[in-house]
């Protein structure tokens, strides 16, 4: 049983159009350009003001006018991401995809239906609390890139409190996860690049071999985690592409390595990552090459407050009864940029089920993925409910 603000279960067949119009539009990362226009259109409409974080995100404000002498003045950031997936989308859906190629097949087309809700709410219930309350409309998720330059703003200044959902096909309607702890690893982008010399193969010795010797880092990367790292602490070395080479019987004078190590914990990723510099440099060198090393840290890992959790499976559990509140669960290998916002907030990034059918059972980044949609207005509620609570703490 789903208890939820009448007004905002009112907003079901609402939440469901804008959710539709996103999912029938998607636009990649830093190039939500519609997606933006959109949402500062309807911001516009509701008179609440907001300021452009670079070209497509959007942070709105709403202030409050509850007035309590006993109450301090707090703020509060809600979080959402606007950008798609470049794939596919093969739904047979009246709402699927109408550009090729590109889709939500990561929910944030629900994300952003879901905090629309709750910011109309709040706007017209502004008497219900004191303090202010920050709303992200955040770019560029997919590739690492939209928290930091809210971060980098300057604008969230005195925010004690991040609160973000995620949808989760895994997990049945009508259950929420909060759960403490690290939730999601930490994803950096690497490319290692082997610089040889060419030489006919049938004269191996007057070439160094850009090929051999990044074969061979491949092969030693491996080792960082089977024979240099915690059994019991989650790392992953992964390697996606290794190309080099140009002709059969031409010593190879250059090779390019990418991949990713991903991690639970800032101290794991920092020291994983000079392992695989240091591994790169001194196998290159063994085989008389030499490499650069270039990183993009797409992510840090989102490490969930215990204090927040806390607050967040309390307020889960009035709206879904505490039953249906998982606040244990194993942590993800994959990765979210919502950890940008955590560094220095205290917050959480919560889960909600939308997995009630077969058509709702494919997982995040499969072309089929679709969600229930009465998950909307529980999303918004718990957007609305965890805020209310923060702002209005004694």
């Amino acid at each position: 049983m789903v208890n939820l603000l009448p007004e905002i279960e009112a907003l079901q067949e609402q939440l469901t159009e804008w959710r539709r119009h996103f999912h029938r539009n998607p636009e990649p990362s830093l190039q939500e350009y519609e997606t933006a226009a959109y949402i500062q259109n309807l911001l516009t409409q509701w008179d609440i003001p907001f300021d452009k974080i670079e070209e497509t995100g959007t942070l709105a404000t709403i202030t409050g006018t509850k007035i309590d002498p006993n109450q301090t003045h707090r703020k509060i950031l809600l979080r959402a991401d606007i950008d798609a997936l470049e794939l596919p989308d093969q739904k047979n859906a009246e709402y699927s995809s109408t550009k090729p190629g590109l889709n939500h097949a990561c929910g944030h087309d629900a994300h952003t239906a879901a905090l629309l809700g709750a910011t109309y709410y709040l706007a017209n219930h502004r008497e219900q609390f004191a303090g202010t309350v920050l709303i992200a409309f955040q770019q560029a998720e997919e590739i690492g890139g939209g928290a930091r330059h809210f971060v980098s703003s300057g604008l969230l200044e005195g925010v004690g409190q991040v609160f973000g959902i995620h949808v989760d096909p895994e997990v049945p309607y009508g259950s929420v996860e909060a759960v403490a702890g690290a939730q999601n690893a930490s994803c950096d982008i690497f490319t290692i690049e082997v610089f040889g010399k060419n030489a006919h193969v049938a004269k191996p010795h007057q070439g160094t071999d850009a090929l051999i010797a990044g074969a061979n880092i491949v092969t030693e990367l491996q080792n960082i985690v089977a024979r240099q790292t915690d059994p019991q602490e989650p790392v992953v070395v992964g390697i996606g592409v290794f190309e080099s080479g140009t002709r059969y019987n031409i010593v190879a004078d250059h090779a390019i390595i990418k991949g990713t190590v991903r991690a639970l914990s800032h101290e794991s990723r920092e020291q994983t990552l000079e392992k695989v510099k240091q591994i790169a440099k001194l196998t290159a060198e063994i085989h008389g090459a030499n490499v650069t090393f270039e990183n993009w840290d797409a992510a840090l890992p989102v490490i969930n407050d215990e204090e927040a959790a806390q607050r967040a499976a309390r307020i889960a559990g009035s709206l879904v009864g505490l039953d249906q509140v998982i606040t244990a669960k194993k942590a993800s290998m994959g990765a979210d940029d919502f950890a940008a916002f955590l560094v220095d907030i205290q917050g959480i990034y919560a889960r909600v089920g939308v997995n009630s059918s077969a058509e709702t059972s494919f997982g995040l980044h499969h072309n089929q993925f679709d969600l229930d949609e009465r998950a909307l207005p529980l999303m918004a509620n718990f957007h609305v409910a965890y805020a209310l609570d923060y702002l209005n703490e004694a």
